[in-house]
């Protein structure tokens, strides 16, 4: 038996077809001269220890992933993986499949539970798009589970309910769908209505793209949130009080914070937005990113405290000191 092998059979039953709950997409804490902030990162993992997630997500595109070297990649997915008790899934999306392979081999061997696959943004066809994952799960073997990252309006490629309906029948290891389509409440609908019919397996869904819209994904039958959002506790609370049948109350929480949810989701500045207050929070000793990089005016900032400070009048988590 390969350490690979043995790794993924401990951690199984962590993550699978009936997954739920919410899994938070961890950034990479940066210093100012652009090396990675070990210091930040263990406060960053203590933080989401004591925040009730259910599992983490690491180097995905909120983890500038593509910034990283190899080394440094695996350094901090082991880091997570060792200073957590929940499931730990490694983004290790690549151009190529060995790139893939490798990354995925170095993690499993440190104790993921899986990895996600995004597409590369060259496919078009449904048959490019099938195949490509067909690859994809043969070059990090059959006994890693994957999850599938559904986000078009990033990545370009147009996941049909179909699809995504042949990338599960054809590959048992594809046990979770990141749902980041918009708009995608009917696909949510549609999936769930294929596993009700029998003519697909279940798939864990959680969804990401900042969570705008999770207080209806749940009640579409999605099974959580997977996505960065600064407050991970309002989004545990939020997916909680939906389960237990709490809609108003899911719903009121969710709504106080939808202006910062909104805002933080701006292309460009979305990830400096989430960094700064995360800093604020005193998770992260610097809102850095590595470069390239977008960058937050004073007048952003101003307004990002205005509506922490609006925020704060619903939900005492948002109250910050003054001094950032």
């Amino acid at each position: 038996m390969t350490a690979h092998t043995a790794s993924t059979m401990a951690k199984a039953g962590a993550f699978s077809r009936s997954t739920a709950g919410v899994y938070a997409i961890a950034p990479t804490p940066f210093l100012e001269d652009g090396a990675v902030d070990y210091v930040s990162l263990d406060r960053l993992i203590e933080f989401y220890n004591e925040s009730g997630v259910d599992g983490l997500t690491v180097l995905g595109q909120l983890g500038e992933a593509p910034k990283l070297s190899a080394e440094e990649a695996v350094r901090i997915a082991t880091r997570f993986v060792e200073r957590t008790t929940f499931p730990i899934i490694v983004g290790a999306s690549a151009p190529g499949f060995a790139a893939m392979q490798a990354l995925t081999a170095a993690v499993m061997d440190a104790g993921a539970a899986g990895v996600m696959i995004a597409p590369p943004v060259s496919l078009r066809t449904d048959d490019q798009i099938v195949g490509y994952y067909a690859g994809a799960s043969a070059a990090i073997g059959a006994e890693t589970p994957f999850v599938i990252q559904d986000y078009p309006l990033t990545f370009s490629v147009v996941m049909t309910p179909q699809v995504i309906r042949r990338i599960a029948l054809e590959n048992d290891n594809a046990l979770m769908l990141k749902h980041e389509d918009w708009p995608g409440l009917e696909k949510i609908t549609t999936l769930r209505g294929y596993e009700a019919d029998g003519s697909m397996p279940r798939l864990s869904i959680l969804c990401g793209n900042g969570g705008l819209f999770l207080d209806f994904e749940t009640e579409r039958g999605a099974d959580g949130a997977m996505t960065g959002y600064c407050f991970p506790e309002m989004l545990v609370d939020t997916v909680a009080l939906a389960a237990a049948g709490n809609r108003d109350a899911a719903h009121d929480l969710f709504d106080a914070h939808l202006p910062l949810i909104r805002y933080e989701q701006q292309p460009g500045i979305g990830l400096a937005v989430r960094k700064y207050v995360f800093a604020r929070r005193g998770v992260l000793a610097s809102a850095a990113q590595r470069s390239p990089s977008g960058r937050m005016t004073e007048t952003t900032k101003a307004e990002v405290d205005y509506l922490l400070e609006r925020l704060s009048h619903h939900d005492p988590r948002a109250k910050m000191s003054r001094e950032h």
